[in-house]
């Protein structure tokens, strides 16, 4: 089968297309024929530093949607020819830049049948993060003010959707001219974080996304009332934020997305409704992933980028 390997880390172009054998099933796996592939800034992360992954050679990818080709020894889920999507087990089960991927079938759910693979492999890492925050986390509830930072990218213009859909009151942190794009999600108010503090432009927030890093963290905590949640998905806060969360009395968590059926279906019963889209920043072939890769890492990107491998 072809996939997107590489021999060493770097930048986009030790990105190359190979020759492998197509992955084997154990009990309780699906073999799936990959249709589309999504593309998330922890890709070019491990692609530059091999983190998780170790020394390559490697496969990258953890976004997928496509065919069931075949199933392993005690699945009852899925037979050959459901459509599924879903996310490999993060971070060590990369694999989805390929024709074909193996994994427990209990990290897909049945793609919606109004959406097609492109859409829906722009779902699973961005959107279960999102979930996993927002819902499994924090629980927001009806009514509660939540601060979404880089409310524009893969994850925040996701989160948007999933806290409204939640009956959540959504400010959003973008640049001025992405403000229409996350109104248009549902976001309530917009800080444009270029022209203002938003730690002094937002208070009495009930939960924030930190998608950012940096001082984000430190500055957020201010914008929290009493009670409130900071979830951060870079690991950006550290020990020395935990006086002062205690002071205000809010919690402070770091979270890594996790593979997660009963969120996938909840996802995909959103998504099937039309509550939760992904917006798609651009879709190339297999074979220009090194592409991709450089417009990711721009960091300028609206929505997300995905792959199509098997048409």
């Amino acid at each position: 089968m072809r996939a997107i390997s590489q021999e060493v880390l770097g930048g986009p172009e030790v990105l190359t297309v190979v020759e492998l054998d197509r992955p084997t099933l154990g009990p309780s796996d699906v073999l799936v024929r990959v249709h589309a592939a999504g593309v998330n800034p922890t890709d070019w992360m491990h692609r530059t530093t091999g983190l998780y992954l170790g020394t390559p050679p490697f496969v990258l990818g953890w976004d997928v949607s496509g065919v069931v080709e075949a199933v392993g020894a005690g699945v009852t889920l899925y037979k050959p020819g459901d459509e599924v999507f879903g996310m490999l087990d993060y971070p060590r089960g990369a694999g989805a830049y390929a024709e074909y991927v193996a994994a427990p079938s209990r990290n897909f759910a049945r793609k919606p049948s109004g959406m097609d693979h492109v859409r829906a492999a722009a779902l699973p890492v961005a959107a279960l993060t999102a979930w996993q925050a927002l819902v499994d986390t924090a629980d927001v509830q009806p009514g509660q003010r939540v601060l979404i930072h880089a409310a524009a990218g893969g994850v925040g213009h996701l989160a948007v959707q999933i806290a409204k859909a939640r009956g959540a009151h959504v400010i959003g942190t973008a640049r001025a001219a992405k403000h229409d794009f996350v109104r248009g999600l549902g976001a309530d108010e917009m800080v444009d974080y270029t022209r203002t503090d938003f730690a002094e432009a937002v208070r009495d927030v009930d939960f924030v996304l930190n998608a950012v890093g940096g001082d984000y963290g430190p500055r957020s905590l201010r914008t929290l009332r009493p009670g409130g949640t900071l979830v951060s998905i870079l690991f950006s806060h550290s020990e020395d934020m935990e006086p002062a969360a205690k002071q205000r009395r809010v919690r402070l968590e770091n979270l890594t997305v996790e593979a997660d059926h009963a969120g996938m279906r909840a996802i995909a019963a959103l998504a099937g409704a039309g509550r939760l889209r992904a917006e798609i920043d651009g879709v190339l072939p297999l074979e220009q992933v090194a592409e991709a890769h450089r417009r990711g890492e721009t960091g300028r990107t609206a929505g997300k980028l995905v792959l199509t491998v098997n048409a």
